[in-house]
């Protein structure tokens, strides 16, 4: 813990951790921001930005939508939450249809290639 404010020379206070784990996460030591942020939530578990931030560096979408919701628990107001959700619904939903189109439109090609070759064999008698 380097970073450590030089005026305290003991434990950081959670305001000062929760910037260190800004940092940290900043830098791109995943893990490490996790459990400081870890520590902060440990202390204050309706600490908005830590959520925010565990949801930044979630391991998956699963966890990272739990973090989001878990931030609309305590707060229904914070819009970055929400609308990051929202991304995330309307990003899952429009995988959803692509899928359900693309299957559309093949049972189509089917269903009309299958006419064709009935019509064919009809006329061919």
């Amino acid at each position: 813990m380097a970073d450590l404010p030089e005026t305290t020379g003991q434990t950081p206070n959670r305001e000062e951790l929760l910037k260190m784990a800004i940092r940290t996460a900043q830098a791109g030591n995943k893990q490490a921001a996790k459990m400081m942020f870890r520590r902060v939530l440990a202390e204050d578990k309706r600490n908005e930005r830590a959520m925010i931030w565990m949801a930044k560096l979630a391991d998956s979408k699963n966890e990272r939508m739990q973090w989001l919701n878990r931030v609309i628990q305590v707060n229904p107001n914070n819009e970055t939450a929400r609308e990051t959700l929202r991304k995330m619904n309307y990003k899952r939903s429009a995988s959803e249809n692509r899928i359900l189109l693309t299957f559309g439109v093949i049972a189509g090609v089917l269903l009309v290639l299958g006419l064709v070759i009935l019509i064919f064999v009809m006329t061919m008698r």
